[in-house]
């Protein structure tokens, strides 16, 4: 370990110090003790500046030639940016230092020196490509304005789990490891389990609705893969999901639901995020809602010559809608049947009671009611090409008493990346897994 002359970091009393350590928004005046990341520093010779880095904030160190002890003075010219230090001294005021406060040291101890040259550029104003950034991640996230995107992502979750509580639903956990897929279609990861083939789930689909059709309301914050060798700006191949599911309901008491919720989550990261919003140079508001039908939505987007498939919503379309009704969540209902998985109750022989939800010029939600009669559920499988033998389990659920009931899901990664205007959803995922990444 590093030393100075007035100590080192087995003089360093860590229970004692967690004690006495000050963060540094809380520095007001007197002796402190602080520690923390070496944010930058300046040599003019007889003076040495440090701009030491805790979550809170930052302060200055200021040292001059023969007026504090020659090892502290050493330590803060020897010492690298980003390493880890800690910092006992005198709070004193100062016009020139940044928040008007700098601290005189009468000891500085190095927990942990950075090895130079950094791999990738740390500051606020750093060039690295975002490739390289995800490579070196535990140094990337020592920046404030990838530390501001996880502060926003938290202050999401919280708000999604307290909206959720005061609507009287009820947090559950649910497997990630299925034996069959869960929607069709998706290609799965398979995973070794024991002597049987099993696949790491794509959804909580199946699960959450089991539990509905007893508990009436319930959500979860849920991990999925999905094997799809895509390589886009929206897509991961592990993500996270805000999923809920509610009896009693069709998809519009849903669509209500997820409405006032993506509401309620803005309105709480306006709240609580202010200074990371101004990091990231984001202005937010909370979005009203807006419904239209998939034939509405299809005949606005062609009379700007955008593209609409049969059964789908181009990324052009979404955008498109998201630019002619902007600050809206945008709710497309009736979708096409054949859009929409097996487990979406029919609307009539050619519509559903699907939807879509578009914010910020993409999609950010598919739900709607589901099929609660086991026969009709049947029949979809067929449908769809799918096997009704492997989805037997879930099938028998709903012959002893299922009420017709509804849901959604929502991309937490892809709701963050459209919150604060993130060009790829890698800048959203602390450790992206994509194609190409397994690491770190």
């Amino acid at each position: 370990m590093s030393k100075t002359s007035k100590g080192n970091v087995n003089e360093l009393d860590l229970m004692e110090f967690y004690k006495e350590r000050t963060y540094i928004n809380d520095i007001k005046s007197g002796k402190v003790e602080v520690a923390g990341w070496v944010h930058d520093k300046r040599d003019l010779g007889k003076i040495r500046f440090i701009l030491l880095r805790d979550k809170t904030g930052i302060i200055q160190v200021t040292a001059i030639k023969g007026k504090v002890d020659e090892g502290v003075f050493k330590a803060m010219g020897s010492v690298s940016g980003e390493s880890v230090i800690y910092v006992k001294g005198e709070v004193k005021q100062s016009k020139q230092a940044p928040g008007g406060k700098e601290i005189v040291p009468e000891k500085i101890i190095i927990l942990a020196q950075a090895e130079m040259p950094l791999p990738i550029d740390v500051s606020d104003f750093s060039k690295t490509e975002l490739p390289k950034r995800l490579d070196y991640r535990f140094l990337d996230l020592h920046r404030k304005k990838i530390q501001a995107i996880f502060k926003v992502q938290s202050t999401i979750q919280e708000a999604y789990v307290e909206f959720m509580e005061k609507e009287g639903a009820v947090f559950a956990q649910f497997p990630s490891i299925i034996s069959s897929s869960s929607e069709g279609g998706t290609e799965l990861f398979e995973a070794k389990y024991f002597e049987q083939k099993a696949y790491l789930s794509q959804s909580c689909q199946l699960y959450k609705q089991m539990l509905a059709c007893s508990m009436e309301k319930v959500f979860a914050i849920f991990t999925v893969w999905r094997a799809e060798k895509h390589n886009t700006i929206r897509h991961l191949n592990e993500s996270r999901q805000f999923d809920y599911e509610q009896a009693f309901a069709d998809e519009f008491v849903v669509m209500d639901v997820l409405g006032r919720c993506v509401q309620y989550i803005v309105k709480k990261v306006i709240e609580e995020n202010k200074s990371e919003l101004e990091s990231l140079d984001v202005k937010l508001k909370v979005p009203g809602v807006k419904y239209m039908t998939f034939k509405e939505a299809a005949v606005i987007a062609k009379k700007y010559k955008v593209h609409v498939g049969k059964d789908d919503l181009s990324g052009d379309a979404e955008k498109k809608l998201s630019e002619l009704f902007p600050d809206n969540v945008i709710f497309v209902h009736d979708w096409p049947l054949s859009g929409k998985p097996f487990y979406i109750m029919p609307k009539g022989k050619e519509l559903s009671c699907g939807f879509d939800a578009i914010y910020n010029g993409m999609e950010i939600s598919s739900g709607g009611q589901r099929i609660h009669l086991p026969g009709l559920l049947i029949e979809r499988l067929k449908a769809k090409g799918l096997n009704p033998k492997d989805f037997k389990k879930y099938v028998d659920s709903f012959r002893y008493g299922a009420p017709p009931h509804g849901g959604f899901g929502i991309g937490v990664e892809r709701l963050t990346m459209l919150i604060l205007n993130l060009s790829n959803i890698r800048e959203a995922v602390l450790f992206p897994r994509d194609r190409d990444r397994l690491v770190p």
